[in-house]
């Protein structure tokens, strides 16, 4: 048959979850594998991250069963792309099938259970079945046995499995080391701290403790029942949508023809559908055709002419073909460029991309829509043909053909490609040895890929060198290029040109390079279009620079594995050093081994003990429920917001591209149906309005609200709403703190809120030898990438009240908005939140508009109403940290020593007030850091029609922090000193510190500051390590080294908290606080908080109390005047809410245990409180801790080392090695303040050099979703990471000598930032050596925030290369 009947069609799609047999008949095609899981299954594992594929919370195995080969195949896919039509026949396991509460945990989620590997846990499912898939391909494979308890991964697979996986708390540090303690090769001293074993423990002992793991049982149990299911494509039909999975050539013609005659309809061809990733779908398709199922377009076929892949080949399986060893008879040629090409594509997205996306989808993407792909660069320069059919008739073109066509329409199917195999010309007669050279590159801010590159190139090379003459002649090449914001990868055929013939020299690299400059431009609009362009010179130089100047005795070789050239055996050849200059260190693996120096205590046990987070093995399962985990009610409704894409304009009226409301709308919300007052968050601070009244005030702000049936259907909707605008008469819009001050418009900071200038300024200056003035620096925002978005859930509930779900960081400030809003008193709203899922800070203010929003909607159309947000209008609504302008004058001696420092700092607050106003009084805790002599300063914050920012992770200061290591820089390179010295000579004495921080300076045991910076010198070897820098330096020309030592000074205030300890019948407890559990473990170190204090009153059993504790959500209406939780303070001042009512009850039970004892000799916890039970004893406390005034403010100490390297070619800058000490008094949970530590520290590294925010001119961010917006992964941390967590010991004002942890370690990060600006100084000395300059004028420099690989390439020389080869010709 090779017509599709429509009467014979297979009208049920057959899969398995988790070894649960589905089958479905009514479908809508365009339903995600992710939207199914979570509406009609229980398996809420898979999370919405991003829907674009680029963050890992979706992941899931999916199996399929090949009966030839009586095998299963296992790989990851992203479920947020992947189409439930196309899953016939497969099975699908989540996180919960790989292990949960019930049927048992899997070794994987104890594993990150124990290496304290979860934090908030939402990103943490999809890290376990990531590495589950590892484990599962591995154990498939004839590697030998590993010893027991290890599977066959190898520690570089174990860090690869989730190289594509997002996670914003923890710094990765800890996940790696739970992937490798699977892996065979691990040694097990390079694992971090865990609490499986203890610090000198041999190996035996340490394999005996971690979970046990069998690698024969190591499968994803396909079900048996499935197998026998026929193993063709789904062919459905439902309410006018057709889903086909055509089985030939001649049947997809028959439907291309057919739908060309129905004309009208809309068709979409899919795969693996990872385009929709990139390309957001924005209208309804009628028809899906999938390709998977026709055998021509799935091929890999291999003979002596090359090898042919199919169009519909993941891009997986094509790597895996060109990588296998029995690659055919293929000369070594061909075998190792196969092999380069194989591993250029394992930088493409990330593996669970790879494993459904195509490689004729991503040629397809590039043909049709521009995409920046790397296939289509790598397979230009090697011939590659390309095989396509339109209809009836099949063409063969060449890539370059094909892509240079305009757009092919939809009718148009690519068949296959073929690389065709290479060889050299090699004549043995002749006196010349022929090589040919392959080499492929891309610079990307993620070096494991999971990036889009900013350009990446391939190069292919003929070179003969006679054996009696020097130098290398090309005899021709093939130059590509692409991805650089061009419509389509090129070859430079004019420098190919003028290199084909000639003998490589340097005059013949200088005006080719001068050409390739004029070849490679960006079209407009491209970003850093000048470092695009420099990075063609530094590949192409970087090829071919090996080639200049060699010896004549270069046997036929080949180049392999990372610009490298592997010759024959005999041969010791100049080319292979020659190549091995660019390569500088390459670590085997990402993370070498990294120390965690932490002393627990036992005084106030189990206080101080390193205890594994509360919920951390269901985090890992998925079973731990987050707001959007709740099962929707039934006849629940969801949201989207519709928003101003204006910055200051009227809103005269909002309709549909379509016209009518678009499938599924059920309402549009908006100012006019708020029943009680426009408010969208209510707070101490300031208000701000749920909905434009009229007039639209920024990019962003709230307009209305869509409900409809699905969440999906409302955020299509809110895309296709249409805002009709008016700007008459207006003023325009005010986008930058310049114009606010131009205009007078502020944000009034009240007086008891600005803090006080410390010393005489113009005393100060008057003794300076030294000055500088009026210096600026700009730092931009960052958006909070917490992992689950803004999300809420509003049921209404009987006698007019409202329960809201809401993950929150304030939900009493949240019930205030929403009774506001309805008019209601807050006794008629409940609030609840269980868990959040990332906060830092955006979960504050930020999440209350989106309570709100929910609650209005329920009320007015009363019915359940839910809203999760979509990654990116989340990211447009966020605001974000703080941007700022600052200018600053400083006076100095010629000894360093600083006599008085001046600021004027704008601050950009948006357009409504936040929590902006608090940010002089935050800044001026690390501004007053060093002893700057005198501090004067003018703060402004200042009102702009952007969104309003927020509190974001130490929010003003790491700005602050940035600012006064900025300042001691440009003062060091004045005076052309070593920075360090400068930073030592203006750290505070004590009697400095008491001056410029008053009373909380504390006693002078408590400054532990000196101690902790001459220690980390020591144990970080500070200056044996800056002497080898310099040494490298040297050796080096094109990768430097900069290292860079910094102290932090935090300020931190303790707030009220509540707190509530209930102890029922059979002994249990239960716990409820005023903090919120947001990741940080303030649930854990309460339950040990709660454990200690009731086992003071000493009876039997009272050792076991931890396991009996419950701390249960927060209930707004249950514990009163909950605050916020932030501040780094929550935690403790939580605990000591705890500690307070657990008195009262161990007051209240000692008579009854003294009576009790008296008449038994000896009492268990049980049957004390069964007693307390009879006599009526009160077991419920609550209290409020309110700190002294005198002592709820005070210092956090600590300091960080960092060592970088830069690539000067494409300004990558790699952290080799982190240093910290971090006082934390006596750690109430030091593995929970670890992980505060370390993933604190990495969102800095975010910030100072990675995470870029942009906005268009009207201020609406375009870097919206993980495509443009790149957080820290697994391969950007540093190689080694050494954390030490100083015990300071006693702290009588602190809650049980303890400090916090949360937010200061973050601003350590500048030191990375200072280390590489230390390595671009080195930089541009050596550029300035070039052109004959004087070396001095180098040091003065402004390096930007964040330091991306376009900002440290400019700095280190855009025409570095040029420079170099002009020198080189003129010294000759």
């Amino acid at each position: 048959m090779e017509e599709v009947n429509e009467e014979t069609r297979k009208q049920s799609l057959v899969f398995a979850v988790n070894g649960q047999r589905f089958e479905l008949s009514d479908l809508d095609p365009s339903t995600t594998l992710l939207e199914f899981l979570r509406s009609q299954t229980p398996f809420k594992s898979v999370k919405l991250g991003c829907g674009e594929g680029g963050c890992g919370a979706c992941v899931v195995l999916l199996s399929k069963y090949d009966s030839v080969l009586d095998q299963v195949v296992d790989s990851t896919v992203s479920s947020c792309l992947t189409l439930l039509c196309s899953l016939n026949g497969c099975s699908i396991t989540t996180a919960e099938g790989v292990g949960n509460s019930k049927d048992g945990f899997h070794p994987i989620q104890e594993r990150f259970a124990g290496f304290h590997a979860s934090q908030c846990g939402f990103c943490t499912p999809g890290m376990c079945v990531s590495l589950f898939s590892a484990l599962v391909n591995a154990d498939k494979t004839n590697r030998p046995e590993p010893r027991p308890g290890f599977s066959k991964l190898t520690v570089s697979e174990a860090e690869k499995a989730i190289a594509g996986n997002l996670c914003r708390c923890t710094g990765y540090r800890p996940i790696a080391d739970a992937c490798k303690s699977f892996a065979a090769d691990v040694d097990m001293e390079d694992l971090g701290y865990n609490s499986f074993w203890k610090k000198g423990e041999s190996d035996e002992v340490k394999v005996s403790r971690l979970p046990t793991y069998n690698h024969n049982n190591a499968s994803s149990k396909f079900p048996e029942f499935l197998k026998k299911e026929l193993k063709a494509g789904a062919n459905l039909a439902s309410k006018g949508y057709h889903w086909y999975s055509p089985a030939s050539i001649k049947q997809l013609q028959s439907l291309l023809q057919k739908n060309e005659a129905n004309d009208g309809t809309s068709m979409k061809i899919v795969v693996g559908n990872t385009g929709m990733g990139y390309y957001k779908e924005l209208e309804y398709y009628d028809k899906y055709i999938d390709l998977k199922y026709i055998p021509e377009l799935s091929i890999i076929m291999k003979d002596e002419t090359g090898i042919e892949i199919g169009a519909a080949v993941t891009i997986s399986k094509a790597i895996e073909a060109l990588k296998e060893e029995n690659v055919g008879d293929f000369q070594l040629e061909s075998k190792t460029v196969f092999k380069k090409i194989a591993d250029h594509m394992e930088k493409i997205a990330s593996g669970f991309v790879r494993n459904s996306g195509s490689v004729g989808g991503n040629l397809m993407m590039v043909q049709r829509k521009h995409f920046p792909s790397d296939i289509a660069t790598i397979l230009l320069p090697v011939g590659t043909i390309v095989n396509i059919m339109i209809g009836q008739k099949v063409e063969k073109l060449t890539l370059e053909e094909f892509l240079g066509r305009p757009p092919l329409d939809s009718k148009t199917i690519l068949l296959s490609i073929k690389i065709p195999c290479l060889e050299s010309r090699r004549d043995i007669s002749s006196e010349t040895d022929t090589t040919l050279l392959f080499e492929t590159y891309r610079a990307a801010p993620r070096p494991l890929g999971n990036a889009l590159p900013y350009l990446n190139a391939a190069f292919l090379a003929e070179v003969s060198v006679s054996r009696n003459s020097t130098g290398a002649t090309l005899n021709n090449c093939q130059l590509a290029f692409g991805a650089y914001g061009a419509k389509h990868p090129i070859r430079a055929r004019k420098v190919e040109e003028i290199l084909t013939g000639k003998v490589l020299s340097v005059g013949v690299l200088y005006e080719a390079f001068k050409l390739l400059g004029t070849t490679v431009i960006p079209e407009d609009g491209t970003s850093s279009p000048a470092y695009r362009s420099s990075l063609a010179v530094g590949f192409l130089y970087e090829f071919l620079s090996p080639l200049v100047d060699t010896p004549a005795e270069i046997p036929g070789g080949w180049c392999n594995g990372y610009n490298s050239v592997v010759f024959h055996e005999d041969s010791n050849c100049k080319i292979k050093e020659n190549y091995d200059k660019f390569s500088g260190i390459k670590f085997p693996t990402l993370l070498s081994s990294s120390k965690q120096v932490i002393q627990s205590s036992k005084e106030y046990h189990p206080v101080g003990q390193p205890i594994t987070k509360a919920g951390a093995a269901i985090q890992a399962s998925g079973e731990a429920v987050f707001v959007d985990d709740i099962p929707a009610p039934s006849n629940c409704l969801y949201g989207a917001f519709v928003y101003s894409t204006e910055p200051l304009a009227r809103v005269k009226g909002i309709k549909f591209k379509s016209g009518s409301p678009p499938v599924g709308v059920t309402a549009l919300i908006s100012v006019k149906d708020i029943p009680g007052k426009n408010v969208g968050s209510a707070s101490i601070f300031g208000e701000e309005p749920l909905y434009a009244d009229e007039l639209a005030q920024c990019a962003g702000d709230r307009i209305a609200f869509v409900v409809a049936d699905t969440q999906r259907h409302a955020d299509l909707a809110a895309n296709l709403a249409v805002i009709d605008y008016e700007k008459e008469n207006l003023e325009p819009p005010i986008l930058s703190v310049e114009e606010a001050v131009e205009r007078g418009s502020f944000f009034q900071v009240p007086p008891f809120l600005y803090p006080e200038q410390v010393g005489d300024f113009s005393k100060g200056i008057a003794e300076a030898d030294h000055q500088i003035l009026s210096a600026e620096i700009k730092l931009g925002s960052q958006y909070y990438f917490y992992m689950e978005t803004q999300t809420a859930l509003a049921v209404p509930d009987e006698d007019n009240s409202m329960v809201v779900f809401s993950s929150n960081q304030c939900p009493e400030f949240a019930q205030d908005t929403i009774a506001q809003c309805l008019g209601l008193p807050a006794n008629n709203i409940r609030v609840i939140t269980r868990r959040v899922g990332g906060g830092f800070g955006g979960k504050a203010i930020k999440a209350m508009p989106v309570a709100a929003a929910c609650a209005v909607a329920a009320y007015k159309l009363q019915r359940p109403v839910r809203m999760y947000l979509n990654r990116n209008t989340d990211m447009v609504m966020a605001g974000g940290r703080h941007p700022m302008k600052v200018t600053y004058s400083v006076g100095f001696k010629t000894s360093g020593k600083i006599t008085a420092l001046k600021l004027d700092i704008l601050i950009d607050a948006g357009v409504f007030p936040d929590t902006s106003i608090l940010m002089p009084s935050l800044m001026l805790g690390p501004l007053r850091r060093y002893d700057w002599g005198a501090l004067n300063f003018d703060i402004k914050t200042c009102k702009t029609n952007l969104p309003s920012r927020s509190a974001m992770r130490a929010p003003g200061e790491v700005q602050a922090s940035f600012i006064v290591e900025a300042i001691i820089e440009h003062v060091a390179s004045t005076l052309s000193t070593e920075v360090d010295s400068v930073r030592n000579i203006n750290l505070h004495t004590y009697n400095s510190l008491g001056f410029f921080y008053k009373s909380i300076a504390g006693e002078p045991s408590e400054y532990t500051l000196p101690a902790i910076w001459d220690k980390l010198a020591t144990s970080s070897s500070f200056d044996q390590r800056t002497e080898m820098i310099k040494e490298f330096n040297r050796c080096n020309k094109w990768r430097k080294r900069g290292i860079s030592r910094v102290p932090i000074l935090h300020e931190v205030n303790v707030r009220p908290t509540p707190g509530k300890v209930s102890i029922l019948k059979d002994g249990s407890i239960v716990v409820e606080v005023g903090g919120i559990e947001l990741g940080q473990g303030l649930w854990t170190k309460v339950k040990q908080m709660t454990a200690y204090a009731l086992s003071l009153i000493k009876c039997g059993g009272t050792e076991e109390l931890l396991e009996k504790v419950r701390v249960i959500q927060s209930d707004t209406l249950s514990l009163i005047q909950g605050g916020f939780t932030g501040g780094s303070t929550t935690s403790e001042s939580s605990c000591e809410a705890v500690r307070l009512c657990c008195n009262v009850l161990v007051e209240r039970l000692t008579a009854l245990k003294e009576r009790l004892l008296e008449q038994m000799g000896s009492i268990e916890w049980e049957t004390l409180i069964g007693q307390a039970n009879l006599t009526s004893v009160n077991l419920s406390a609550s209290s409020l801790f309110v700190p002294e005034l005198s002592s709820s403010d005070y210092l956090n100490y600590g300091a960080a080392v960092s060592e970088v390297e830069i690539n000067l070619l494409t300004g990558e800058t790699t952290t080799l090695r982190t240093d910290i000490i971090y006082d934390c008094g006596q750690s109430l949970n030091p593995a929970v303040d670890l992980g505060q530590i370390e993933g604190a520290y990495v969102q800095g590294i975010g910030f100072f050099m990675l995470e870029e925010y942009p906005t268009n001119s009207d201020g609406l961010v375009i870097a919206n979703g993980t495509w443009s917006y790149k957080i820290p992964t697994v391969d950007t941390i540093p190689k080694q990471f050494n954390v030490e967590i100083l015990n300071s010991g006693h702290h009588e004002k602190r809650v049980l000598s303890s400090k916090a942890s949360g937010e200061p370690p973050l601003t350590l990060a500048v030191s990375v930032h200072c280390a590489t600006r230390a390595a671009i100084l080195e930089a541009r000395r050596q550029l300035l050596s070039w052109n004959g300059l004087d070396e001095s004028n180098a040091t003065i420099f402004q390096l930007e925030v964040p330091a991306t690989m376009p900002v440290v390439k400019e700095l280190c020389g855009l025409d570095s290369i040029q420079k170099f080869l002009q020198w080189t010709m003129s010294s000759k």
